[in-house]
């Protein structure tokens, strides 16, 4: 047995939280391999809108465990906050949720260091969302950080205040920045510790490979998207972890080799949240009415999501970067809403022009565009592949063939109910 992976294949927001919804019941184990609270995986059904950060977007499933692994960094805070919405909602959280004791943990004084290192960027900041999730992959990988297995110990506070005692240090090299409110940050981190000890804490990796050996169907769901890893994004605007399907072997202890199918999602347009290049964004009415239409503004933060139309060269860059071998596309459904609609086919650099995603934020690619009849047409209440207006159907023919993977699955609405399973479509 394989473990099938899913991610974003933009800058995050294409609906992974949906999507790992929807494919749960064919699946025994949901394992978030990277990111922290800085994801927002959006899920609605029975009419209600759900927003999970850290846990796993499998979670209201009966069937499956949610494993949030090794790769993953957690702020007991915001993972507090999302157990106790559960509780609320009488879902079982103690027997669903598993957690690596090799994940690492955000401290308040990691959350003050992002807050401090982005205002000293002034007009070069990268668009944080501030969850101290950078500071706390730096500390990871200057082997200085703080895991969910040190709870465990009797020395935790000892290596707490250690930790703290060289952030508070950091702190005072940032001109003008004042701590605030440090202690009732830390009394809401060790409340949210005393709730991740009523979670199965486990050795993930031998968990996870102990699931394969037995047949058990696992699914590694991504969080943020591809064109935000830390490697291979449009850098620095990046996150601070691998977020593709290499980022699922080092952040749950899987061999490459265990490696099935890669999901790709991605957007029937494009979106982006804070800073960063964007070749083919929008100003214009379609911008604005993508925008309302979509409801695009960030799960975590709130802030409005720039729009743009679809990239092929930038989706083609992250179809080969994670070996995808099944699209899924979605908010089609929003296309339906303007007049006509562009994609991007190459860029315009210097003169030339190529399909090659940029090394340089400096290049300024300028889109070359390829322009489709909309189908202006509700696609919300539709149920089957069949019932696709015409148009949508060329849209969807042309990206396959430009691409060369099959588009798996097509979204026409927020609900899981509204996924249309395409004949491309099957879990081996």
């Amino acid at each position: 047995m394989k473990v099938d992976v899913l991610l974003g294949l933009q800058w995050g927001d294409e609906g992974k939280g949906k999507i790992v919804d929807v494919l749960t019941p064919y699946y025994n184990v949901i394992a978030r391999f990277q990111g922290g609270p800085n994801a927002g995986h959006t899920l609605k059904f029975q009419d209600k809108k759900h927003v999970l950060h850290t846990i796993p977007s499998g979670i209201f499933r009966q069937n499956a465990k949610n494993v949030i692994g090794n790769g993953v960094v957690v702020d007991p805070v915001i993972l507090k906050k999302e157990l106790e919405a559960l509780e609320a909602m009488d879902v079982p959280f103690g027997e669903r949720i598993l957690i690596s004791r090799k994940a690492h943990l955000i401290l308040p004084t990691h959350r003050l260091l992002d807050a401090a290192s982005e205002a000293s960027k002034g007009k070069e900041k990268i668009g944080s969302t501030l969850k101290g999730i950078g500071p706390t992959y730096m500390d990871k990988t200057g082997r200085n950080g703080l895991r969910i297995g040190d709870i465990e110990l009797p020395t935790f506070k000892e290596k707490y205040n250690k930790l703290k005692g060289k952030h508070l240090d950091l702190l005072q090299r940032y001109d003008g920045f004042v701590v605030v409110g440090l202690e009732e940050m830390e009394a809401a981190f060790f409340e949210g510790v005393e709730w991740i000890k009523k979670l199965q804490i486990i050795d993930s990796e031998y968990y996870l490979n102990k699931q394969v050996s037995k047949q058990q169907r696992v699914l590694a769901e991504g969080a943020q998207g591809s064109l935000l890893d830390i490697d291979f994004g449009s850098y620095p605007f990046v996150t601070s972890s691998n977020t593709i399907a290499a980022g699922a072997c080092t952040g749950l202890g899987i061999a490459p080799n265990k490696i099935g199918e890669v999901y790709g999602i991605f957007k029937a347009y494009c979106t982006r949240v804070g800073s960063g290049p964007f070749p083919t964004e929008l100003f214009d009415e379609d911008g604005k009415t993508i925008a309302a239409v979509g409801s695009e503004f960030g799960a975590t933060t709130g802030r409005p999501r720039r729009c743009g139309w679809l990239d092929l060269p930038a989706l083609k860059y992250t179809v080969m970067l994670n070996g995808v071998t099944k699209l899924i596309m979605m908010k089609a459904d929003v296309l339906s809403e303007v007049e006509n609609i562009k994609v991007c086919t190459h860029y315009k650099v210097n003169g030339d022009i190529t399909d090659v995603f940029p090394y340089s934020i400096e290049e300024q690619p300028h889109p070359i565009y390829k322009t489709f009849k909309s189908w202006k047409t509700d696609l919300t209440g539709l149920t089957t592949e069949d019932e696709l207006p015409q148009e949508l159907k060329d849209y969807i023919n042309y990206l396959e063939k430009e691409i060369g993977i099959p588009i798996a699955i097509v979204s026409v609405g927020p609900d899981r109910k509204q996924t249309i399973q395409r004949e491309a479509f099957e879990i081996k």
